[in-house]
């Protein structure tokens, strides 16, 4: 009995100890409060806001952030604290912008990611109207349903019982994004994910999904979650490389693309796009000379980067895709407390030759462009006081700082006509290319916007309580904005399409050979 005593006394002490420990990460309220005041007040004096994006959004930055002020101060755990920090942080509508863990600073449980069975996709059919409907399942979804037999097209219309207009506005402040659209596609994707980015308080053991088909018979069915490198989909959906291109053969792929070419010698190419990556000169080299020794040069391209992710050298790329000169997408930097430091960090970079972004090389010089406007305009920005630098062609990546921002076409160059595929899927260095296909008029354009965020560059910055000076979390600016070849800030305001052709559960499985024939139709082909 003595023994059995000493156990409970020792768990609950344990317990204590350990829930001492937790708290220890939030520090006081009295800290807490004064944090706030703090990322509130660098937000004003750093953040690069996009006034169109707020008009577009109706965003109140400071009011919006100041709404979670006394739940961040009453925020007495370290799940509770990172969940309100995410909100604070979100409340500026920029997908770019997230909050990380840090080294001795808040801890959280459950970081590996679990998925369930099922997934979704938005039907952006109607405005004002959009839904979430099944988009693929396990090969052994019958397990877990029983007679309930999910199909594609099915309408989500409530997740663990709560209606899903409820959910949505519970869960939405935890989301990053820069337009409404890219908020439903992400949005989709997260429903059927367990991740430390959701608050445990919006968690079951389970995902409970009430759909709808589509006679409007209702049906429910309870799903348990799993490694999601375990499960076996059935193929519905359909990503980057999965050969969506009915009447095309894949040529070859590499770290870029995949290129496709038609079955029927009509002379036409698809390049099914990855993303922007550090291997993007390469890559388009080799196209060109693949093209130019199979005498493809004057064949026409469709781009298909509706699975596409960021980077940098988009205009490396366009150069070779079409015989039009175009203008650049420009940029600038906001002038803080930070910019000085942001300078000095580039300095430092530029001696040891490191001028990559997330490991893609920026620039096609060797970056002496973008230091030589660092140390001579933005400095000068920096003494006057201004509150923002001037403008110069995109980081200074493929002309120096007195530049129109015009870009001839490559010596050797496709001559054939351009059409080009977007969703929402991506943004970032995808937008600006949308950017300058469209705002110069390089190319006909079918499917979606793409997410609409793009900036200049993002200061990254551990915030620690004022008083205690402990660490707390990663936190993120927007430092300048990315400028359209229109004239127009980019971030919120992506690029629109000649042929808008929204996804919904209706055309999802034949949404590729859609967006194919609105292109074949452009080219005058069959």
């Amino acid at each position: 009995m003595i023994k059995s005593h000493f156990s409970i006394s020792l768990m609950i002490l344990c317990s204590v100890l350990c829930s001492c420990q937790k708290a220890s990460h939030v520090s006081t309220a009295e800290d807490r409060a004064a944090l706030f005041d703090y990322i509130l007040a660098k937000t004003m004096e750093r953040e690069a806001f996009s006034p169109i994006k707020n008009e577009i959004l109706n965003l109140d930055i400071k009011a919006g952030m100041l709404r979670f002020k006394d739940e961040m101060i009453a925020a007495n755990t370290d799940e509770k604290l990172f969940n309100v920090l995410m909100k604070i942080s979100n409340a500026r509508k920029d997908r770019h912008l997230s909050v990380g863990l840090v080294d001795g600073g808040l801890e959280l449980p459950g970081m590996i990611i679990s998925h369930a069975p099922i997934r979704f996709a938005a039907d952006y059919g109607t405005p004002e109207a959009y839904f979430f409907f099944v988009s693929d399942y396990a090969k052994n979804i019958l397990e877990y349903t029983g007679e309930n037999q999910p199909e594609i097209g099915d309408k989500l219309t409530a997740v663990n019982g709560q209606p899903i207009a409820e959910y949505f506005d519970v869960v939405e402040p935890y989301h990053r994004y820069s337009t409404i659209n890219g908020l439903w596609w992400k949005f989709a994707e997260a429903l059927p994910q367990q991740t430390y980015r959701i608050p445990s308080t919006l968690k079951e053991t389970t995902l409970q999904c009430t759909l709808e088909k589509k006679d409007g018979l209702q049906y429910t069915i309870e799903l348990p979650y799993f490694d999601p490198e375990n499960m076996e989909w059935q193929g519905f959906y359909q990503g980057f490389g999965d050969e969506r291109y009915p009447g095309f053969s894949k040529v070859y792929s590499c770290q870029t693309y995949v290129l496709y070419k038609h079955d029927q010698g009509q002379k036409v190419l698809v390049l099914d796009w990855y993303g922007f990556r550090e291997n993007l000169v390469a890559d388009m080299d080799r196209l060109v000379a693949y093209a130019a020794e199979n005498n493809m040069l004057d064949y026409a391209i469709i781009w298909d980067g509706t699975r596409s992710r960021g980077g940098s050298k988009g205009a490396y790329a366009l150069q070779r895709l079409s015989p039009k000169p175009f203008k650049t997408t420009f940029g600038n930097v906001r002038i803080s407390d930070i910019t000085g430091e942001f300078i000095r960090d580039r300095q430092k970079r530029f001696v040891r030759k490191n001028v990559t972004d997330h490991g893609v090389t920026e620039t096609i010089n060797d970056g002496s462009w973008l230091m030589d406007w660092l140390e001579s305009d933005v400095t000068q920005a920096i003494k006057d006081g201004r509150a923002y630098s001037n403008n110069v062609p995109f980081k200074l990546a493929h002309l120096p700082k007195h530049s129109d921002g015009i870009l001839q076409p490559a010596e050797i160059h496709f001559t054939g006509k351009l059409v080009c595929f977007f969703s929402p899927y991506g943004g970032s260095h995808l937008d600006q290319f949308a950017a300058q296909v469209v705002d110069n008029g390089m190319a006909y354009t079918i499917g979606m916007p793409a997410g609409g965020y793009s900036n200049t560059w993002e200061w990254e910055e551990t915030l620690v309580f004022p008083t205690s000076k402990k660490p707390v979390v990663q936190f993120m600016w927007s430092m300048g904005h990315t400028i359209r070849p229109n004239g127009e800030i980019l971030e919120g305001n992506p690029a629109q399409m000649n042929d808008y052709i929204p996804v919904t559960r209706h055309n999802y499985l034949t949404y590729t050979e859609i967006l194919l024939e609105s292109a074949f139709k452009h080219l005058g082909m069959k």
